[in-house]
């Protein structure tokens, strides 16, 4: 008797609080450990719907005793309501430009990123880190290897790969630092038996194209978004002055670009002078720079949730305007962005484009322009970011968001 009214308060306990409501607008008291616990609750095979465009993108994930001790312990503010609740938030989201999507598995993520870098170098595994996210690290060996099979997202860490060692010869040629990132680069170029380093980069590019062909999810910031698809479009092509590969360029390098090779750019112009720290005409960097810190910021566009749930998944977020950050490359010139792409966010009225996501083959590709979405300019030497006092970023949101959307159920993608 006592077993059987046990069971029924269970039940009944059951009943009234059904689900966990983890908002995602400015009541959120930690939006960036929010994703960590989505992430946490698909590693214990539990699904999590995604309310796309309900208070800020928030997530409904069944009420289990470790998911709310995880949100005590993370600090995540979460609300905990019955199936009566939950049915009339299904109801709203159903009559507006709204939409739920079922996240079954957590996916695999890797970040391609140096052996050797500092910890100024990257976003990314700063804020997978913070929101306690799993991810592995590769570099070219194990990308010339087919590593990157493994795994079903890959960020770029802001690499360059032209093989211009980021175009910091001007600046820091000196440097300790700049003079070991050389020497490991021509070593490994050499183990991996490519004679250049910007032939092992090219080649690095064209695994991780055929990557993403396959059905990869590739997420890349800064340099690696132009120098990537320059990489593309040079091919085999020497593009490198005699200061980074011993000889000089192909005196023809601006008519052999290839421009149906790259994923997001066309018709741009590249910039060799290893004294100019920019790559190319992509890049937008001097205009934002003009405008300054107060000025700077871009919108997100309002994407139709039942229709585009990619482009919807991508900008959830508290805020449809962003503050903007630098970068070696900050932003990209709307007129050489290919029109096949999708435009996420943009500087309004400037003709710049802050954040794009597009198909290629069976997968996607996200670029998202500058270096640190919680420091305006975040120079070389700068400590390393304290997201404890970002958990709020709506700039690092959108990065978690492209972590959290190849777990999507495929059957309700629509792009």
């Amino acid at each position: 008797m006592k077993q059987l009214i046990f069971l029924l308060i269970l039940l009944s306990i059951n009943f009234i609080f059904g689900e966990i409501l983890i908002p995602m607008d400015l009541s959120q008291t930690d939006h960036l450990k929010s994703y960590g616990i989505a992430f946490q609750a698909l590693k214990e095979q539990i699904n999590v719907r995604w309310l796309l465009n309900y208070r800020g993108g928030s997530f409904l994930i069944p009420d289990t005793y470790g998911i709310e001790n995880l949100c005590n312990i993370k600090g995540v503010s979460f609300e905990k309501i019955n199936s009566a609740t939950v049915a009339q938030i299904l109801s709203e989201i159903e009559q507006a430009n709204m939409d739920v999507v079922v996240l079954e598995k957590e996916p695999s993520i890797a970040v391609y990123t140096p052996t050797n870098k500092q910890p100024w170098d990257d976003a990314v595994t700063m804020v997978l880190t913070y929101a306690e996210i799993d991810y592995d690290t590769l570099w070219d060996e194990e990308v010339i290897s087919g590593k990157l099979d493994d795994y079903d997202w890959i960020h770029l860490h802001h690499e360059d790969f032209t093989g211009q060692y980021g175009k910091f010869y001007a600046s820091f040629r000196n440097a300790s630092w700049y003079k070991d990132d050389v020497a490991s680069n021509e070593a490994l170029a050499q183990k991996l038996g490519f004679g250049k380093v910007w032939k092992l980069k090219h080649a690095v590019a064209e695994k991780i194209k055929k990557y993403v062909a396959n059905g990869g999810f590739l997420f890349a910031m800064c340099a690696a978004t132009d120098t990537f698809d320059i990489a593309l479009a040079s091919g085999n092509t020497d593009i490198c002055d005699a200061v980074f590969d011993g000889d000089g360029i192909d005196p023809d390098f601006q008519k052999k670009l290839d421009f149906t090779k790259t994923f997001a750019f066309e018709n741009f112009s590249l910039k060799t002078n290893p004294y100019e720290y920019e790559f190319s005409t992509i890049d937008a960097s001097n205009y934002a720079k003009l405008r300054g810190a107060e000025a700077d910021y871009f919108a997100l566009f309002d994407f139709s949730a039942k229709y585009d749930r990619v482009p919807t998944m991508l900008t959830q977020c508290h805020t449809n305007v962003v503050n903007g950050f630098l970068g070696q490359t900050t932003s990209f010139h709307k007129k050489y962005v290919k029109k096949s792409v999708i435009i996420l966010g943009e500087s309004p009225g400037m003709e710049e484009v802050k954040y794009l996501h597009g198909n290629y083959g069976k997968g996607t590709f996200t670029f998202y322009g500058g270096h640190d979405p919680a420091d305006y300019q975040h120079k070389i030497g700068d400590p390393e970011t304290v997201l404890e006092l970002h958990k709020n970023s709506a700039g690092y949101r959108l990065i978690l968001n492209n972590v959290l959307f190849p777990a999507a159920k495929k059957k309700k993608l629509k792009t």
